[in-house]
């Protein structure tokens, strides 16, 4: 049995396919977590390209782009679908113009590793993981297959871990913290 990513350690590493948007145009690459050392890395897993709930994410995050830019943060969405179903939804134009890589996780392995993977139904659930710029997994929260994540939330918690200092309930960016733990 192998370990699942735990928050206040080393995120598992990966290599996977995915489709990505670049400069030139639209194309397959291979994506590591390791490529994004000194960034803050949001993965974030949904269950399956084509179905109801996961554009409305996928587009959600992608409008929230520039934001998660202005805080040194890479978006990377994640399935258990092959890239040429990536592809074919992205041309299908259901995600608009999606500026983030969509990662492959055909295997299913790296799901697994993040605890994940729905085994009963052979897909992730809806996972999302805050990693800092040292490769070390700060926050994750994983739920069914029937709910949306808020944008605005993964926001708000994000730059709470970014202020290094201990926020409390409900605080929102721009209020005081209560300092340093």
């Amino acid at each position: 049995m192998q370990q699942v990513a735990k928050v206040g350690e080393p995120a598992p590493n990966f290599r996977l396919d995915a489709w990505v948007s670049t400069a030139s145009g639209k194309e397959f690459k291979q994506i590591s977590l390791d490529d994004y050392r000194g960034k803050w890395v949001l993965l974030f897993f949904y269950p399956m390209d084509f179905t109801f709930v996961c554009p409305t994410e996928i587009k959600g995050f992608n409008q929230a782009l520039p934001e998660f830019q202005k805080l040194n943060t890479v978006v990377l969405g994640a399935s258990t679908d092959s890239k040429y179903s990536h592809l074919a939804w992205v041309q299908r134009g259901d995600l608009g113009n999606l500026q983030y890589p969509l990662l492959s996780d055909i295997k299913k392995e790296v799901a697994e590793k993040y605890g994940a993977l729905d085994e009963k139904e052979g897909v992730a659930l809806r996972a999302l993981f805050i990693i800092d710029p040292d490769g070390v997994l700060q926050y994750q929260v994983v739920h069914n297959l029937d709910v949306g994540r808020s944008v605005e939330e993964t926001l708000r918690v994000l730059e709470a871990l970014q202020t290094g200092s201990l926020c409390p309930l409900g605080w929102k960016p721009g209020q005081k913290t209560l300092g340093k733990p």
